[in-house]
């Protein structure tokens, strides 16, 4: 494979945002993807998270391709009937009670905060505060910004939005301090795995335990399901393996399939909060994206997606496990289902680049953690191949940075 310095690529017109690899995608088909040089690669990044189904999936192409010939988007003026079915459904597999839909994870996020900010107002809370949590994303607007736990992402976009206060994940002394201590706080809110702070699972008894707590103090439990909802963990939504619901819960990336989707799921306490004028989006819940989320949820039932999720996922994280027993450098393989991290003990960003020179796609996050997060169609042949193709770039990088 051609050397990933050698592919010539230049933007001249679009604002330096990303830190992007010298290549650009051409076409995908199941979990692999083709370049513009065509140059194949096994997907273990999904789009973050995002292409449940993989790549070109028939039946989801055929459902967008019927309904972008009938109406892609019509504003909220009107009633929208895929909302309601995909509402529908996703209250029945949550437990919860109605849902407002997005386009993002962030404006999901948003939309949870404003809920939580409402909430205590109409408690009479003068200044609500909600709990958020070390090394956790929520996002990169001023208000997600400032729950995120992440220094160098905050870092030159200061005054933050007050009304935060921060904790160590899985420290249940530390939630129970707030709760003697400050009357403002009405919402605790985190990810039920960290993703972007580095593939970190809340705990299934703390999470028990954050339910107890926000019963008695009359909060919100607010979990950020954006990246490790929808399937991924091999179940519907992570926290329902610690058997708890939500109060509120923010769901995007899967979702849709690849398009963009957003959704803010309510349950008792939180449904009634938002009232005509408090809320609102133009792009969110249109017929296209609505359509995408109902045929994503139908193909992932009709194919046991969340069983291969947990199955397969379970396999690669035993693999890897195996492939990095007793490595110098490698400090856990961790995660559930298909959202697996291989921390290091030193910054690995260098590994992406020599990822795709392997053919494979991934990332690396709070900079040691090299992250995978493949479609959820992943097979057992297909996780093979990513330990077979990641194990010796780890090795040789950790030897090259010893």
């Amino acid at each position: 494979m051609t050397a990933v310095a050698d592919v010539p690529v230049s933007e001249p017109h679009v604002m330096k945002t990303y830190g992007r690899l010298p290549i650009a995608m051409s076409h995908g088909r199941g979990c692999r993807v083709w370049d513009t040089a065509g140059r194949e690669y096994i997907d273990g990044l999904g789009g973050i998270a995002v292409n449940t189904l993989g790549h070109a999936h028939p039946r989801f192409v055929a459902a967008l391709q019927d309904q972008v010939g009938k109406l892609i988007h019509c504003s909220n003026y009107y009633h929208v009937p895929g909302q309601e079915a995909l509402a529908a459904k996703l209250t029945e597999l949550s437990g919860l009670t109605n849902a407002f839909f997005c386009s993002t994870g962030l404006e999901a996020n948003e939309a949870a905060l404003k809920l939580a900010r409402k909430f205590g107002h109409d408690k009479g809370i003068e200044r609500p505060e909600v709990i958020v949590y070390e090394k956790a994303f929520h996002g990169r607007s001023i208000a997600t910004l400032s729950a995120t736990g992440n220094p160098k992402v905050q870092a030159g976009f200061g005054p933050l939005v007050e009304g935060f206060v921060r904790i160590p994940l899985n420290d249940l002394a530390a939630v129970e301090h707030v709760a003697r201590t400050n009357p403002n706080v009405v919402a605790v809110f985190l990810e039920t795995i960290q993703g972007e702070g580095g593939i970190n699972p809340a705990r299934w008894d703390y999470l028990r335990s954050l339910r107890d707590v926000c019963d008695r103090q009359d909060w919100l439990l607010m979990l950020d399901e954006v990246q490790c909802g929808i399937g991924r963990t091999g179940k519907w939504f992570a926290h329902q393996w610690a058997g708890i619901v939500p109060d509120v819960m923010p769901l995007a990336k899967g979702l849709g399939s690849g398009v963009p989707i957003g959704a803010v799921v309510c349950g008792p306490r939180a449904a009634g909060i938002f009232q005509p004028g408090n809320h609102g989006t133009t792009f969110g819940g249109n017929p296209l994206s609505m359509r995408a989320g109902i045929e994503t949820l139908k193909i992932m039932e009709d194919d046991g997606l969340l069983a291969n999720a947990e199955r397969v996922g379970a396999h690669l994280q035993r693999s890897l496990a195996e492939a990095f027993a007793g490595l110098s450098g490698v400090v856990e393989v961790r995660g559930a289902g298909l959202m697996i991290g291989i921390e290091l003990d030193r910054p690995c960003g260098e590994i992406l680049n020599r990822a795709v020179e392997a053919g494979l796609l991934l990332s690396v996050t709070a900079d040691r953690v090299v992250r995978l997060v493949p479609p959820l169609i992943l097979t057992e042949v297909e996780a093979d191949e990513i330990v077979a193709k990641l194990a010796p770039v780890v090795r040789t990088f950790l030897a090259a940075s010893a």
